[in-house]
């Protein structure tokens, strides 16, 4: 009885993490849009058609002289995938990540269930070191990653941690 209740446990950990996941990051994105939203209502309210405000929030007149000259950065260069068949990942998604994930969730789980805690570290180890590359590039992509990591690091050892209290 107790081998399907590792099976069990394992299966949930890695299975269901993933929604969990998921609806984790969906909710980190809306909060962050949500807060961009309020930053710039915020800003609208006092500024003036030219953008600038004085102290007390009133329009400040400026004449085209003092005005401070518009920067414009080019956008960089599109890149195109690695090999013709093979389609470009969107933006702020890292390839491999469901395999990954669930990988990720199976070993903390079966380290947990193992008694052996420092497998995890091994797993984040593993997971830190294979994306460091593709984390180093782009900031947004490596708050997603943290945030994904750390909910199916969760995740799955409060479902092993569970199961394993039940077969102690």
């Amino acid at each position: 009885m107790d081998v399907l209740w590792v099976i069990l446990t394992l299966l949930v950990a890695a299975g269901v993490g993933w929604p969990v996941t998921i609806g984790v990051l969906k909710l980190a994105r809306s909060v962050d849009e949500h807060e961009t939203v309020d930053e710039h209502e915020t800003a609208d309210e006092h500024e003036t058609a030219d953008g600038h405000e004085t102290a007390d929030g009133h329009a400040a007149p400026r004449s085209s002289a003092t005005r401070a000259p518009e920067i414009v950065i080019p956008a960089p260069p599109a890149r195109e995938p690695t090999t013709p068949s093979q389609p470009a990942p969107r933006p702020g998604v890292l390839r491999g990540g469901l395999v990954i994930g669930i990988l990720e969730r199976l070993g903390v789980a079966g380290a947990i269930l193992a008694n052996e805690p420092v497998a995890i570290a091994y797993v984040v180890a593993i997971k830190g070191l294979g994306r460091y590359a593709e984390l180093k590039e782009t900031p947004a992509v490596a708050e997603r990653f943290i945030i994904g990591t750390l909910t199916s690091l969760l995740w799955a050892a409060a479902v092993a941690a569970s199961a394993a209290v039940y077969l102690l």
